[in-house]
């Protein structure tokens, strides 16, 4: 069964370096109706995308580089964007060139919609799939969820935690999880992210009180600082002078009331740093969720994802 994944995933395979090593199991790989990938060289003068198969040139047509060229819904800077970088193809024909010389002739587009009707198409709201980073908007991020189709995820559904901007949590190029939000009337599909990073209480019990731990301020407001602890769970303390947003803070915890999904904390200190990210810790990567419910069963607030 053909594995539908994000641009990039397949590149580094076995089995996909198996089949662009000679014109033979190319030639194989067309036969069985694979979908391979490797690396965009050029984008040529008529927008058509050249690679490298081993030695043997490739060639991706203007009009099979990516599905919606033909009716609009897609510009050629979406094209152009892919030179010296992963994309997905079926093999269609093997010509030469004015010497003779063969080259392998390559459609993004048949790939792409055959990932649509065999999968994309397939998906409902609450499925758990992986997705790929491709760039980050103020108001979200856009990722490719196969064969590089995009997928928004708004920037409310990113986490718990608020951020000012998607590049606090991703990065252009990081492989993540996301959860089908719902679906338009065009099959497009919208992705939420936080439901996959724990409830209230699965990112409490990692912390105790007494504890001093590290955070990252996200909000100063006159009434206090909102630190966060994890993507799924911040914290409030005291004001404090000369604290500014996107700083490191080092916070003791004073407590952690469930019923009121609160937690209460004191800045040890908070300061200037550039430490290098985490990945990402996913409570759920696989499956489907028909709900999510943030808030703990004692809180009277109930806060909860209904897909």
């Amino acid at each position: 069964m053909t594995d539908y994944r994000p641009e990039g995933a397949l590149i580094e395979r076995n089995t996909n370096k198996a089949r662009l090593k000679s014109l033979f199991s190319l030639k194989e790989a067309m036969a069985s109706g694979d979908i391979l990938e490797a690396r965009a060289l050029i984008c040529d003068a008529g927008h058509s995308l050249i690679t490298d198969l081993n030695g043997i040139r490739g060639v991706i047509p203007r009009e099979d580089c990516v599905i919606g060229l033909d009716s609009g819904k897609t510009k050629d800077i979406a094209i152009i964007s892919r030179v010296n970088k992963a994309v997905c193809f079926k093999i269609t024909d093997f010509q030469a060139d004015e010497k003779g010389k063969p080259y392998v002739v390559l459609s993004r587009k048949q790939a792409q919609e055959e990932c649509l009707e065999n999968y994309i198409n397939k998906l409902s709201p609450g499925d758990i799939i992986p997705a790929r980073v491709t760039h980050l908007e103020p108001f979200g991020a856009f990722v490719d969820i196969g064969c590089g189709i995009s997928s928004l995820i708004p920037i409310d559904a990113i986490s718990v935690s608020r951020i000012s901007h998607p590049s606090d949590r991703f990065k252009v190029g990081q492989n993540i999880f996301g959860i089908v939000k719902e679906k338009d009337e065009f099959g497009r599909i919208c992705l939420s992210h936080k439901e996959l990073l724990g409830s209230w209480e699965e990112n409490a019990s990692m912390f105790s009180a007494g504890q001093t731990v590290s955070g990252i301020v996200r909000s100063v407001e006159d009434y206090g600082i909102f630190v966060e602890l994890t993507p799924n769970l911040a914290g409030l303390a005291e004001p404090k002078e000369n604290v500014r947003i996107g700083q490191q803070a080092s916070v003791y915890i004073k407590s952690l009331i469930p019923e009121k999904m609160k937690v209460k904390l004191i800045i040890v200190d908070a300061f200037d740093a550039a430490y290098q990210e985490t990945d990402l810790f996913y409570f759920r990567t696989q499956g489907r969720m028909d709900n999510f419910r943030y808030s703990p069963s004692e809180s009277r607030r109930v806060v909860e994802t209904i897909f």
